[in-house]
């Protein structure tokens, strides 16, 4: 498929979340390393000694394999009007409810987003619970409450392993420019990320899903386009 039939925008195509966990699961079949830790995991159970993984608090979600959006849900979901205040068609058993079930149920929009598969990666149950809607940053010292996983958290805010930290920059580049009625990154943010962007190039991984990814959401992230182009060489 040429470059001219694939579409910049964001995601066109799969407008269901749980869809776009089946896609993935096929996506990564030949890569099952979770995100932050890069622990090899098994039948959606993340395998602790490839990785000197300690479960913290949570072992049953420790123990299992989710998809987390690296720009969260909550970030875009909040402007929309059904997330915020609800909707007449949002009921349930006579009582109605806001937030992300009544955007899913309400918008298309919300819906494509949601289901982007450039924004999700596989992740340590435990860490997605920690990770919450928390804003990227770089934590002074090195306190792991994980094992040996780099990811720290602080003051609502969370420090990834620099050797994910470019990826985490251009999903937040690709978000930003597809959604851009939706997510603003800030100025800090994007000091932050041109930085990460930079020091940790677009790798072999990276390009491959990509290309995956394309097929089946038929968009491009173009912020991955001349790292891969370099790639090839």
């Amino acid at each position: 498929m040429s470059s001219k039939s694939i579409s910049f925008e964001g995601n066109q195509k799969i407008e269901n979340f749980y869809e776009s966990k089946k896609v993935l699961g096929d996506i990564f079949q030949n890569n099952q390393y979770t995100f932050y830790c890069n622990c090899r995991y098994e039948y959606k159970k993340p395998v602790f000694k490839t990785c000197g993984y300690k479960p913290y608090k949570n072992f049953k979600r420790a123990n299992r394999i989710e998809w987390e959006h690296i720009v969260p849900a909550s970030r875009f979901g909040k402007k929309f009007e059904s997330w915020k205040n609800g909707n007449l068609k949002c009921i349930k058993n006579g009582k109605k409810f806001k937030g992300r079930k009544c955007a899913r149920k309400i918008s298309k929009k919300f819906r494509l987003m949601e289901a982007d598969l450039y924004n999700l990666q596989p992740t340590v149950g435990e860490i997605n619970q920690r990770r919450q809607n928390f804003k990227m940053s770089i934590i002074p010292g090195e306190k792991r409450n994980y094992g040996k996983c780099d990811f720290e958290v602080q003051n609502r805010f969370v420090e990834p392993s620099p050797n994910i930290r470019g990826d985490i920059a251009r999903t937040y580049f690709y978000m930003a420019k597809n959604y851009s009625n939706y997510i603003k990154l800030e100025k800090r943010e994007l000091s932050l990320f041109l930085k990460w962007n930079e020091a940790d190039p677009v790798d072999e991984w990276e390009c491959k899903k990509s290309k995956l990814i394309q097929k089946s959401q038929k968009n491009l992230n173009k912020f991955l386009i001349k790292g891969c182009k370099e790639l090839d060489k």
